[in-house]
């Protein structure tokens, strides 16, 4: 008689992690239906109470806000998906920059103070001293921390308290975040930064998301040269995550003033009007689009066809083409080189309205001629800093206009 034996440990291990890995799979996509699908119940019915009867301009208003409101929140879902996808690629390229920590805490307490203020809850906060340096991208940074706090402002119930301290030990700069929140299990602290991580939730999943951000935080955090924990004594204690971040050996006082100082201010409105070419299939889009610029003071000419849009151009002359990429027959690239290249219109500024956000989708955009890139749903406020500038430049021509990496 002959006994044969195999260990087959590693293969049962690994089948064990594939299956965790699918379950975790469809979870996310249930999840990821159910955030997309909430926001977009007040959407149609906002679109519906406009179109019943004869809307006042209270209703106008209001349905507007709904509606702005909630595209808003599904935007931030579709960036943290692409943010992830870029990230774990590793085709995200962080700005290397002298950043105050500073600025980074103040703008991070900034954009979470609302749900705070919201949910009544205590927020306390130490800021760093102005000295406190790091090298990296700000606007990636003050995501890492914003997410941190959002986090901690989710799982925390109402009038409790988040504790934000951010000092220098040493070399480096250590920022931490309790809560006074529904804390965790030590096996789920061990996996809080893995993609799809959540805590079991009930079935009317009122707490939680997509479970993205703290994964997107640990990579944002390490390209940085950093590390983040996390820590709870158990359910219903709270939890605590700490950043560290590599400080700058000989911080300049004065790269620390111009890290602080604001970015991005609104430029003033500026008396004059643009004729402005708006080419995109999507009807609604286009119309919309057009009705808020005429709304600002602009002459707009709609077209939803390359060819037709062309000679639209040569008879108007525009000054500014606000062009969709994926246009049927000739795309949105094409009819860019072709603008770009007439004399009568070689002298427009030319924005891409895209919903194609990838780095190389820009670089396309740019070598096409375009000279700015905005991603869908559009920033208006942005395309309007954008018209101001143009605006600014009187008898210039507009394709003289500052170039942004917008």
């Amino acid at each position: 008689m002959a006994a044969f034996f195999r260990d087959i440990t590693d293969r049962k291990l690994a089948e064990e992690k594939l299956m965790e890995a699918d379950r975790r799979k469809d979870e996310f996509l249930a999840m990821l239906a159910h955030e997309l699908r909430n926001p977009l119940a007040p959407i149609s019915a906002a679109a519906d109470l406009l179109r019943l009867g004869a809307p006042d301009e209270a209703r106008v208003r209001q349905s507007s806000t709904i509606i702005g409101r909630q595209v808003r929140h599904m935007t931030r879902l579709v960036d943290d998906l692409l943010d992830v996808s870029r990230v774990t690629r590793g085709l995200i390229t962080l700005g290397q920059a002298r950043v105050a920590a500073r600025a980074v805490v103040e703008e991070a307490v900034e954009q979470v103070r609302p749900n705070v203020d919201t949910r009544a809850q205590r927020l306390t906060v130490r800021l760093p001293p102005e000295t406190a340096i790091v090298r990296g991208d700000k606007a990636r940074l003050v995501q890492v921390v914003a997410n941190v706090l959002g986090n901690a402002a989710k799982y925390t119930p109402a009038g409790r308290g988040i504790d934000l301290r951010a000092d220098v030990l040493g070399a480096h700069l250590v920022l931490s975040v309790r809560d006074e929140g529904i804390g965790m299990e030590r096996e789920l602290t061990g996996r809080v930064f893995d993609l799809f991580a959540q805590a079991e939730r009930s079935s009317d999943r009122s707490q939680g998301g997509l479970g993205l951000g703290l994964a997107l935080v640990k990579h944002l955090v390490e390209l940085h040269g950093g590390t983040v924990n996390c820590s709870s004594p158990g359910p219903g204690k709270g939890s605590t995550f700490v950043i560290t971040l590599p400080l700058l050996a000989e911080p300049a006082a004065a790269a620390a003033v111009a890290a602080a100082a604001p970015s991005g201010e609104p430029v003033a409105r500026r008396a004059g009007r643009l004729k402005v070419l708006v080419v995109d299939d999507n009807v609604d889009a286009a119309e919309t689009l057009g009705l808020l610029l005429a709304s600002e003071g602009h002459e707009v000419v709609v077209e939803h066809e390359s060819l037709r849009a062309l000679e639209r151009a040569r008879s108007a002359r525009p000054d500014v083409c606000l062009l969709d990429i994926g246009l049927p027959g000739v795309d949105g690239l094409e009819l860019a080189r072709r603008l770009r290249a007439d004399p009568a219109t070689a002298a427009a500024l030319l924005v891409a309205i895209t919903g194609y956000g990838q780095q190389k989708d820009r670089d396309e955009a740019f070598a096409a001629g375009f000279q700015h890139h905005l991603v869908k749903p559009l920033d208006f406020e942005r395309l309007l800093g954008l018209l101001d500038a143009v605006r600014a430049c009187g008898e210039r021509n507009a394709s003289q206009v500052a170039l942004t990496a917008g």
